[in-house]
């Protein structure tokens, strides 16, 4: 029996347009009747998940900022936050590397420090809590993850410039055609379903997850029930125990519908 599912957003509940599937509220009332935890974990911020969903908030759990921070109920279950040394030396870092730009992601607020109109708008659709700064190295906040957001692609770019530096010491993610995300090495999506295994007592077996990207890797390992969206890049695609219809083909609320609501049955 599933007592839990977890799914990323972008890619792979949401559409193409941003948008949660039709009916997403009904399928959620249907799990919460049944028991089951649904958990939205993503690397968005926490003020932005609790937005998207605010319908059913009460609902649910919120895996925020790529499992470092975990909430239910507008209470912090779980954190881990990165040092400041290391945020504002990383911060640097990206200052120097071309078509990138920094977003430092915090407790209370998301902060960046860049003109650029097209990146201020790709940060607003993720992070609906942002003030602008005249240098990040001034941030007062707990620091969850450094988002880097790089126009010339992530993988191909800044992660392979970041990782010679920080790849021992920190987790890269890649969590998008043009995202990279830097934060704790003992943490990400993973960590966070396996705190919340641990926390409402529910095993391997009785967790489905869904992704569709690299920084979905840990938690599709934490479920015995992963589905990776057909969406996906072809090497995720080896970490996801199943596969799912894509994003624009509703293809989480398929897997949910049929497999533990049985609705095909």
């Amino acid at each position: 029996m599933i007592k839990l599912i977890a799914t990323d957003m972008d890619g792979t509940l949401l559409n193409s347009k941003g948008e949660l599937p039709e009916g997403f509220f009904d399928t959620l009332d249907e799990l919460a009747d049944k028991g089951v935890l649904f958990v939205a974990a993503s690397g968005r911020q926490y003020y932005t998940l609790e937005n998207n969903f605010k319908k059913a908030k009460d609902k649910m759990l919120f895996a925020a900022e790529n499992g470092s921070f975990v909430v239910h109920n507008g209470e912090e279950l779980f954190s881990k936050t990165l040092s400041r040394d290391i945020a504002m030396e990383i911060v640097k870092d990206v200052r120097e590397i071309d078509h990138c730009h920094v977003v430092v992601c915090g407790k209370k607020c998301a902060y960046i420090e860049s003109e650029n109109t097209l990146f201020n708008k790709e940060v607003e659709k993720y992070y609906h809590k942002m003030m602008k700064l005249d240098d990040l190295e001034s941030v007062e906040d707990d620091i969850l993850k450094i988002a880097v957001y790089d126009f010339k692609g992530s993988a191909e770019n800044s992660y392979k410039i970041l990782n010679e530096k920080w790849g021992k010491e920190l987790q890269l993610a890649v969590s998008g055609q043009n995202w990279l995300d830097l934060g704790r090495k003992d943490v990400n999506k993973g960590v966070a379903i396996n705190f919340l295994q641990e926390k409402f007592n529910i095993t391997h077996e009785e967790t489905m997850v869904f992704g569709d990207y690299f920084n979905d890797v840990q938690m599709l390992q934490n479920a015995y029930h992963s589905y990776v969206m057909i969406n996906a890049p072809e090497e995720l695609k080896k970490y996801g125990r199943f596969i799912a219809k894509s994003n624009d083909d509703n293809g989480v609320i398929d897997v949910i519908e049929r497999e533990v609501l049985k609705k095909d049955a």
